[in-house]
């Protein structure tokens, strides 16, 4: 698993991070990911701010994102050379570090040139500011592109992208891109912007993000008939299990073709640790294609062949 800190910052103040990564960290976990644009940079701040004295940095794969719109002006934002080397400086400031493990370009950049955006990219990693590059929320044939002209130098790593029981349309360009360029997947919601925890059965928890005038509409983009139909189906798998649907629908996740790792945010470290714990189950095989089922999404001309 991967840790999350879209919230750190914000609904998630400087302690119970503070708690999340000790936990993370005790549990073996070494993925971190943030981004510059998560809290307007506070993520980044909080998480800076604990790394050397609470948690070695060495312990740590830090990961952050660059391209969304940060400031106005020319360079607040973009995939221009000009704007990631700035979004690069700004990062490295707000995490206390000298180089980020893992750097991605958050959104392709219809605006800008791929050669010009894969050249900063070449730059950080030759500069010693940037171990690895990946991207993310990039389709098939953006992935692919950026792939195949990025140089040897600074190869794509990494998609992150949404991916769960409740999200599989990567499944039908962005999947097999990432396998034939051998880049590994990041899924982000893996639990379906919680949905897939069956918190939202019978309503919206006071607690819940649904219940957030934040993140009210990222998870009513789940609430469907057809998930609910899939949650019932997760649900029905825990019991037989007797484990958690949140369990179920991470092993399931974290074990699809090409996963390197399902991002995980956790609103407290009760709910982290329950995340965790998907790591203890393999979902049988008569399960898996029980949910394969369930779950599956229309695969048209030419993704199914002719």
């Amino acid at each position: 698993m991967a840790l999350g800190t879209m919230t750190w910052g914000g609904d998630t103040d400087s302690e119970e991070a503070a708690s999340q990564l000790v936990a993370f960290v005790d549990a073996g976990g070494t993925l971190v990911d943030t981004a510059d644009i998560y809290g307007e940079g506070e993520s980044e701040r909080v998480l800076g701010g604990l790394l050397g004295d609470l948690v070695p940095r060495d312990d740590i794969v830090l990961a952050t994102k660059a391209v969304a719109r940060r400031t106005d002006g020319p360079f607040g934002g973009g995939a221009s050379r000009g704007a990631l080397l700035s979004a690069l400086e700004g990062s490295l400031r707000r995490l206390g570090t000298d180089h980020i493990d893992l750097w991605q370009l958050h959104a392709w950049d219809t605006t800008v040139p791929v050669d010009e955006t894969l050249a900063a990219l070449e730059y950080a990693v030759n500069s010693g500011k940037a171990r690895y590059v990946g991207v993310s929320n990039y389709s098939g044939w953006q992935l692919a592109t950026a792939a195949s002209r990025s140089s040897a130098v600074a190869p794509l790593v990494s998609t992150q992208v949404e991916y769960s029981l409740l999200e599989r349309g990567v499944d039908r360009e962005v999947v097999p891109a990432a396998e034939h360029h051998g880049i590994g997947l990041l899924p982000w919601a893996p639990l379906g912007r919680g949905v897939l925890t069956g918190k939202y059965r019978t309503g919206t928890p006071a607690d819940s993000r649904g219940a957030s005038s934040v993140f009210a509409g990222y998870v009513e983009h789940h609430r469907t008939d057809r998930a609910a139909r899939i949650v019932q189906a997760v649900a029905t798998a825990a019991d037989g299990l007797g484990t958690s649907p949140l369990a179920v629908a991470l092993a399931w996740v974290r074990d699809r073709p090409g996963v390197v790792a399902p991002v995980v945010g956790a609103r407290d470290t009760g709910q982290l640790t329950g995340s965790l714990t998907a790591e203890e189950i393999t979902l049988p095989p008569a399960i898996r294609s029980a949910l394969d089922d369930v779950s599956a999404i229309e695969v048209g001309y030419p993704e199914r062949g002719l």
